[in-house]
């Protein structure tokens, strides 16, 4: 569907979002409007991609009236736009509720005026059982966006929302900072040891999004199967690999455990035991369909059939070995740190709140 379409792309300036961005226009969009409230993060994006079919508009997504100038003559909408750092959004909830909540709420709203046909929303699987501030925000999101398909009226208008896990090499993502922290000669710092996390490539958030936009039939949550690791694993595989790439025998690299941050957790889950009875599979993801009796007379997802078993919890998931976990690096971007990768997740330059990356300082990010 992306082809011949105008499509709007909300937090374009963001790391997910710039992945997408060539993945996009791959597909042959007649417009792609990236918008961004980041002025900075929207000035990089235009220098590094040349292609007039782009637009690059400064906003918020606050801001309803100018997301309704924004949204006119839209066909697809991808809302990626959050403040999706844990730690950030506990201290500063309200914050969060304005970016995260009222802002979608205006997506909803100016995509139903607007009559745009196909509306996705980029949740995190901390919205399975929220133990934060950040994962609570997406889960509202997720049912807001459901919700938006009983307000449509008439409308050849679909919502749906697709669950992220952790992201390799996404900006301020533990990989680069691990490669960083070894490349300094360690210690490599852990929150906790038993600490398990699924992850996702950026090709997989594409297939993810790209596969909902064409598949959905209006309320459903679609989830990627992802693989697990244990993030000791990933600390340590990595230390054995980079760090005599770095003049480093592995033994001198040390791992510091230093204690879980507020609102982390030690596992993820991709859906709720109550979710399971309703979610159905095809070989690269689930579909939840939605609880709501109002869309439970809705044509189940094109595609999908009964799953043949479903794995909750990377906790209970199996895990990636450490050859296996060197392997999904090396095959999603090169392992050595750069310069600018060092700097970038070192705070020398920052994404926005309502773009960056979630990051709980050192053993796994928090999309």
């Amino acid at each position: 569907m992306i082809t011949g379409n105008n499509i709007l792309l909300t937090g374009g300036a963001g790391s997910v979002a710039r992945t997408l961005i060539p993945r996009f226009l791959d597909q042959n969009p007649s417009v792609l409007r990236i918008f961004d409230n980041n002025e900075p993060g929207l000035t990089k994006v235009r220098s590094t991609i040349d292609d007039e079919r782009c637009r690059y508009l400064s906003g918020d997504v606050r801001d309803r009236d100018r997301l309704a100038r924004a949204m006119e003559d839209i066909d697809i909408v991808i809302h990626t736009a959050a403040m999706k750092h844990v730690d950030i959004c506990e201290y500063n909830p309200f914050e969060a509720v304005k970016t995260n909540t009222l802002g979608l709420q205006n997506i909803v709203d100016t995509a139903i005026d607007a009559n745009v046909e196909r509306v996705v929303f980029t949740s995190s699987d901390k919205a399975v059982n929220p133990a934060n501030t950040m994962g609570t925000t997406k889960l509202l999101g997720e049912k807001l966006i459901t919700a938006g398909n009983n307000h449509r009226g008439d409308r050849n208008l679909r919502f749906a929302s697709v669950r992220f896990g952790n992201i390799i090499n996404s900006s301020q993502s533990v990989i680069p900072i691990f490669a960083g922290q070894i490349r300094d000669g360690g210690p490599v710092t852990l929150t906790d040891e038993r600490m398990t996390r699924f992850f996702l490539t950026y090709d997989d958030v594409f297939d993810l999004v790209s596969q909902a936009i064409k598949k959905m039939q209006g309320g459903e949550v679609f989830v990627y199967k992802m693989p697990a690791m244990k993030i000791e694993d990933l600390a340590e595989a990595m230390i054995e690999t980079l760090a005599p790439e770095y003049g480093y025998d592995p033994t001198e690299i040390g791992i510091n455990v230093i204690g879980r941050r507020p609102g982390e957790t030690f596992h993820e889950e991709i859906m709720t035991e109550r979710e399971a009875q309703r979610a159905y599979e095809n070989d690269e993801m689930y579909a939840i369909q939605p609880e709501m009796d109002e869309f439970q007379a809705e044509t189940s997802t094109v595609g999908f059939t009964d799953p043949s078993e479903l794995v909750l919890s990377s906790e209970n998931a199996p895990k990636l070995s450490k050859d296996e976990i060197v392997k999904l690096l090396e095959e999603n971007g090169p392992l050595i740190a750069t310069e600018s990768d060092f700097d970038r997740n070192h705070g020398s330059e920052t994404e926005s709140e309502e773009q960056s990356d979630s990051f709980n300082g050192t053993s796994a990010i928090d999309h």
